[in-house]
């Protein structure tokens, strides 16, 4: 590295060196955990309204390709493919995410990664090493912009997650050096996401784009397609429009890089609930206080809710219509956890969030930052919930860690059979495919051809109306439904 190479070329230096030797056994295991749990989240996404309408416009995915529509019948071009699967892998808000990335590092890449692979007909290994160096590209930028960029309104899982996809598919797909800095200097001019639109068809809409447009920088930058690689430091560049003047650190998108892995980091979390993070320890802190105290629906006056400042600023949603708002309600995925004991998929149906005891119980709840979490503080995931009853007492639960305390991810892909059987049964995979694709998924790394693991995730053609039973039930080709449902 000579001092005049700019950041891009600096990066694209380690991203072409990120060898697979330097994955460690824990790391390996988290990489393979973060793909499963991403296929899981796209199979049960494909099938959304979300991912319904943006299939209804003109020249998206009606032309054929090489690329698998995962849980639909359709081959489509990789960029389609990308699109299409990365919005529909952030759908349900289900996709593993990490606290200091700030969003959710998963779901921009292996969209992006599969369609390549299978249109290259990549080796599995070389998938998970490109997943590698795509969450150590992001999840380093992460550092040096943030808290000031996640604060000032954009969407990382976008922002950041463009440029990962470009460091993770030019690594798979193998491009020099200089290639890789002109994709990522590509990336950077189709960065975008910001979160005023969490809580609608959007924020997943995000996820699709950051995908594709990560894909699109690696194809362009192969065809020899120009950029300028030094559009991160710039004047005019990344870090001076996205951030500003003294909001970023340069240096730390290089310190220590890849010792330790960000795959190895504890903030790495899969989730547990179906919906945003954000609302996770409070959820958590819930639930524990409803066991702990053996507290009934009947015996709760009112419900304070105090999670970290960081947190409520996009989950305070205190009377939520739809069901995309409901994921972003911290008063609402409360309620169900004290109200249910849980937080499931059948939650989000527009019935449910409508029921008299939630309403009930939402005009007797407040929420707002915690006194005591300073915005400064080294947790920034969260919250206590406290709750006064009908006698007169005060009962209070406070999560202080949700990644350290929460068992934020399991130790082996093993720990993910539940939740993957339960998306694959929402994407309503041919008979008993689902357990296929998984033991598949397990053993990722001796695929040869990813061609042949994506053909696993086709799905079955759509059923006549008078066999969907469900009504949360919505097939693409279907006649778009009133209203947005999110199972």
């Amino acid at each position: 590295m000579t001092q005049t190479q700019t950041i891009a070329e600096q990066l694209a230096e380690r991203i072409v060196a990120f060898d697979e030797k330097l994955i460690t056994p824990k790391a390996r295991e988290r990489a393979l955990i973060g793909i499963v749990d991403t296929v899981a989240v796209m199979l049960a996404g494909a099938r959304t309204p979300c991912v319904a309408t943006l299939r209804q416009v003109p020249g998206i995915a009606d032309a054929p390709g090489p690329c698998t529509l995962v849980a639909q019948t359709d081959k489509v071009s990789m960029l389609d493919a990308a699109l299409v699967n990365g919005t529909a892998a952030h759908a349900l808000d289900y996709d593993d995410f990490s606290s200091v990335f700030g969003g959710h590092q998963s779901a921009p890449l292996v969209p992006a990664l599969f369609a390549l692979a299978e249109a290259e007909r990549s080796a599995g290994k070389d998938v998970v090493t490109a997943y590698a160096a795509g969450v150590e590209t992001e999840i380093r930028l992460a550092r040096a912009v943030h808290f000031h960029h996640y604060d000032k309104g954009w969407h990382p899982t976008a922002t950041l997650g463009t440029i990962g996809a470009a460091a993770a598919t030019s690594k798979l797909l193998g491009l020099s050096a200089e290639k890789t800095a002109i994709a990522l200097a590509l990336a950077v001019s189709q960065a975008a996401g910001v979160k005023a639109n969490f809580g609608t068809m959007t924020k997943p809409f995000h996820v699709g784009m950051c995908a594709r447009a990560g894909l699109l920088s690696t194809l362009l930058a192969r065809e020899g397609f120009t950029a300028n690689p030094g559009a991160f430091e710039h004047p005019q560049g990344f870090f001076e429009v996205f951030n500003g003047p003294g909001t970023y650190d340069a240096d730390r998108l290089f310190a220590n890089w890849a010792d330790p892995l960000e795959l190895e980091d504890e903030g790495i979390a899969v989730k547990s609930y179906p919906c945003c993070g954000s609302t996770h320890a409070a959820i958590k802190a819930a639930l524990c206080l409803r066991e702990s105290t053996s507290l009934k629906p009947a015996e709760i006056a009112s419900v304070e809710v105090l999670p970290h400042g960081r947190r409520l600023k996009h989950t305070d949603t205190p009377h939520p219509r739809t069901e995309l708002q409901a994921k972003f309600s911290v008063q609402y995925v409360v309620a169900r956890a004290l109200l249910d004991g849980a937080v499931k998929l059948e939650h989000f149906e527009e019935a449910a969030i409508s029921e008299p005891a939630v309403t009930d119980l939402l005009s007797r709840m407040a929420a707002k930052a915690h006194p005591d979490m300073a915005d400064s503080a080294d947790s920034q995931w969260a919250a206590e919930v406290v709750v006064h009853t009908t006698d007169g007492r005060r009962l209070a639960h406070r999560i202080d860690n949700l990644m350290a305390d929460g068992g934020a991810i399991p130790k082996s892909v093993s720990g993910m059979w539940e939740k993957f059987m339960d998306c694959a049964e929402a994407a309503q995979l041919p008979a008993d495919m689902g357990g296929a694709v998984f033991e598949r998924l397990e053993t990722l790394e001796s695929a040869r051809d990813m061609s042949q693991v994506l053909r696993l995730m086709k799905g079955a053609p759509a059923r006549p109306a008078a066999d969907r039973t469900s009504a949360g039930s919505y097939v693409v080709g279907d006649p778009a439904p009133e209203t947005q449902w999110v199972p």
